[in-house]
């Protein structure tokens, strides 16, 4: 019901039974602040979802969960068309609008409603955020980072993400940001380093623990506002030389792998991905990944197009078109419309890895499927390839800064045709 009172329309409705422990009163008038009767008709149930927003944020706001409190006395405040301060920000406002604060705040039987005068006045104390609590922020203050992702990518983003904080807390404990000390630090490296050495692992596993719990932390500290100095810098461990994985030689790949029935026992798809990534260097996701609008085989020269379809490129530079000759072209020709088995599948890599070891494929047992994408790389180096055509291909930045729009297709594959498998 809309009545006119005191030269201003109101809303006379009967409190919810659900609201009766925070609003005592069996109905409640809102003000509509217009005398105009369509006006008023217009902004009542505007008006009325406002008053149950704020019982609902004042109900949130009886908890006992510290970070429950605190949401609600922002949602509060906000219902009421205030900005949540903290206390020392509040007694700084100028008297008009502390004034404001306070005359918002219920009074009843004397006594201003406490959860009201926690949201306006800056009563309710923001907990503390705990490493847990800072990775779950870090999903959304990172979100930058995964625009684009596919969910396997998403998937092997936060992999590493999660293992450096469960790390972490089963060393040093969950403690807040502004607890942590350089005594934590150097316990949880230390751990690394005794795990390295007693497992044999590499200084990069420690490393990338320290990486990825350094960025959640930092990230945290810089858009939550928090202003701690956090002790992270000087951690890492020192790296030995990294793994590299090595080429399979042009004559492994022709006697053993393009033998007759050789990759006969491995599955079509991913034996056609194999075959697609000696000719193309093309990394295993990406030709995995191949849109059927990115496979162009009836044209002038079949070329593929490698762009980022539902899932990021590595690097910008990435983004490339590479012709297909030899064994490559059969085998993309075999599945024009892409590979659906491994779309978006991890399996892919460890599927071939597998199959190459048990059956003797391997050149040595530390040759991986990726090592075709080297072979492709030694192919066009002792063919002398040029430089910026290489690098085009492969998916490289330059060493220098790019001019021009690079080899034209025809160029391209007019080069790799001539030593093509």
């Amino acid at each position: 019901m809309i009545k006119l009172r005191s030269n201003t329309f109101q809303l006379y409705r009967r409190v919810p039974r659900r609201y009766a422990t925070i609003e005592p009163r069996q109905f409640v008038w809102v003000s509509l602040h217009t005398d105009s009767p369509s006006i008023a008709q217009t902004k009542a149930d505007a008006s009325w979802a406002q008053m149950i927003e704020a019982w609902e944020a004042k109900l949130a706001g009886d908890t006992s969960d510290a970070d429950g409190r605190f949401a609600a006395a922002r949602e509060l405040a906000a219902t009421r068309g205030f900005r949540y301060l903290k206390a020392v920000d509040v007694a700084h406002l100028p008297t008009e609008e502390l004034l404001d604060r306070v005359e918002n705040v219920s009074v009843r039987q004397s006594e201003p409603d406490p959860i009201e005068a926690r949201a306006f006045l800056g009563g309710a104390q923001e907990p503390p955020i705990t490493v847990s609590r800072a990775l779950e922020l870090y999903w959304t203050l990172a979100a930058d980072k995964t625009h684009g992702k596919s969910p396997d990518q998403m998937r092997r983003w936060r992999n590493p993400h999660e293992k450096a904080v469960r790390n972490f807390i089963a060393i040093v404990g969950d403690k807040a940001l502004a607890e942590i000390t350089g005594d934590d630090m150097l316990d949880f490296r230390q751990w690394w380093v005794e795990r390295v050495v007693a497992e044999g692992l590499t200084a990069n596993s420690a490393n990338k623990d320290l990486i990825h719990l350094g960025k959640i932390l930092k990230t945290v500290n810089k858009m939550k506002r928090l202003s701690l100095v956090l002790p992270l810098s000087d951690l890492s461990l020192k790296e030995g030389e990294g793994k590299i994985r090595p080429p399979f030689s042009d004559t492994w790949i022709r006697d053993r792998l393009l033998a007759e029935g050789a990759l006969a026992g491995l599955n079509a798809e991913a034996r056609c991905i194999l075959l697609a990534m000696i000719n193309t260097g093309g990394r295993p996701g990406e030709i995995a990944n191949l849109k059927p609008k990115r496979i162009l085989l009836d044209v002038d020269i079949p070329h593929i197009v490698i762009e980022p379809d539902d899932r990021q490129v590595k690097t910008k530079h990435s983004r490339r078109v590479i012709p297909l000759t030899g064994v490559s072209l059969e085998a993309i020709r075999t599945f024009p419309d892409g590979f659906p088995r491994y779309h978006d599948n991890p399996s892919l890599s460890a599927t071939v890895n597998k199959f190459l070891r048990q059956n003797g494929l391997m050149e040595t047992e530390h040759h991986v499927l990726y090592s075709l994408r080297h072979s492709f790389e030694d192919r066009m180096l002792a063919a002398g390839v040029d430089d910026r055509i290489r690098r085009d291909i492969l998916g490289h930045s330059l060493t220098r800064e790019r001019y021009g729009a690079g080899a034209s297709l025809e160029q391209a594959h007019r080069t790799l045709q001539a030593f093509a498998l």
